[in-house]
């Protein structure tokens, strides 16, 4: 009879750590579901914002005047604070974004398909995003601004 007791034991001890692998294998699998969503959630308000820059630097160029538009984004993803960065270089100008209230220089990007100046900043949770574009000198410049 004694033997059999450390067998249960030892079988007992097996099932709890093969339950805590699981469990966690399966908590990480979430985690990185959730995290995968919520940067696919980031990069299609990208993609949204470099549309509405677009749209805005039409009907600039087409009417002659200064175009603003309120820009309608969540406050947060995945109960997170994000950024989105209008900005330019010599090549072109491009939304960026990532998570955080820290902007970086590494986070994703979208092309803004135009000849265009681009500049501002918004931060999620402080306002609303708001988008200038203005024509000067035959030069469209898009600002991103918040209220």
């Amino acid at each position: 009879m004694p033997s059999i007791i450390p067998g249960y034991l030892y079988s007992i001890f097996a099932s709890l750590i093969v339950g805590a692998l699981i469990v966690a294998s399966c908590s990480a699998a979430m985690t990185h579901i959730k995290n995968e969503a919520a940067t696919q959630q980031l990069t299609n308000i990208e993609k949204y914002v470099a549309a509405q820059s677009l749209m805005l630097i039409a009907h600039t160029t087409q009417d002659g005047q200064n175009s603003t538009q309120a820009i309608e984004i969540p406050s947060q993803i995945s109960n997170e604070r994000f950024w989105i960065r209008l900005t330019n270089d010599t090549s072109g100008g491009w939304v960026a974004s990532g998570f955080g209230i820290d902007i970086k220089q590494n986070g994703s990007r979208v092309s803004i398909p135009a000849a265009v100046t681009a500049s501002g900043i918004f931060v999620s949770g402080s306002g609303r995003p708001i988008l200038c574009c203005s024509l000067q000198d035959n030069v469209v410049n898009l600002v991103l601004t918040q209220v």
